[in-house]
C-alpha cells in the first residue's frame, strides 16, 4: 500500500536531478528496504536507475530503518540526522543512499510551474522559502531568549561553568571518601596504630 506512492515519490525526485539516476544504475538488481515506523517498503533498483516496487518478503540488500522523528529533520538536511538512520547491508550500496539522502533536491518551483506558470512558481517558492527562513529564525531566538531567561532570571537550567564545577566537587568527594575508606581499612585492620 505505502510502496508505490513512495517509489514514484523517490522516481520523481531521482528523474528531476538528472545526475541521481546514472550513479543509482551502477547497483542495478539490488534491493533495499526501508522501514518508517509504522510503514515499511522494499524497492529494486533497475538498470536506468529507477527504482520498483519489490515484495515485501524479497531479500533485501540494504536495510534502512528510519525513526518517525527523523523525517523533519531529514527533510530538512539535516547532516546530524542523517548519521541517526540504523542501516545494514551492503557498505557501497548504503554510502550511495546517504548520500542521496543528503544530497536530493525537490525542485518545488519546476512541479509548480506546471499549474501556476513559471513567475508565480518562482514567487509562491521565494514566499514559502522566506516564510521558512522567518519561523525558523524565530524559534532560534525563542529558544535563546527561554535559555537565558532560564539560566539568569529564574534559574531552572545550569551554566556550563557550574556544571564544570559540580563534576569537579563531586569529583573530589568521590576521591575523599576513597581516602577515608582506605584510612578506615588500615585502622580496622592495625587496631594498635594511631
Amino acid at each position: 500500500m505505502f510502496a508505490k506512492p513512495a517509489v514514484a515519490t523517490l522516481n520523481h525526485l531521482l528523474v528531476g536531478s538528472g545526475w541521481a539516476l546514472p550513479r543509482l544504475a551502477r547497483f542495478a538488481g539490488m534491493t533495499a528496504r526501508f522501514h518508517v515506523a509504522p510503514f515499511s517498503f522494499c524497492c529494486t533498483i533497475g538498470p536506468d536507475g529507477l527504482l520498483s516496487a519489490a515484495s515485501s518478503d524479497a531479500a533485501a540488500d540494504v536495510v534502512c530503518v528510519v525513526p518517525p522523528s527523523l523525517l523533519p529533520r531529514l527533510a530538512l538536511q539535516d547532516e546530524a540526522a542523517s548519521n541517526q538512520i540504523e542501516t545494514s547491508g551492503d557498505a557501497a550500496l548504503l554510502a550511495e543512499l546517504l548520500y542521496l539522502t543528503r544530497n536530493l533536491r525537490w525542485d518545488a518551483a519546476e512541479d509548480l510551474s506546471r499549474v501556476t506558470g513559471d513567475i508565480a512558481a518562482e514567487r509562491i517558492v521565494r514566499l514559502v522559502s522566506a516564510k521558512h527562513r522567518q519561523a525558523h529564525e524565530t524559534v532560534l531566538n525563542l529558544s535563546q531568549a527561554l535559555a537565558e531567561y532560564w539560566t539568569e532570571e529564574s534559574p531552572l537550567l545550569a551554566k556550563p561553568t557550574q556544571v564544570a564545577a559540580f563534576v569537579q566537587q563531586v569529583d573530589q568527594l568521590r576521591d575523599d571518601v576513597a581516602r577515608l575508606e582506605q584510612r578506615l581499612a588500615r585502622l580496622v585492620s592495625s587496631p594498635g596504630a594511631n
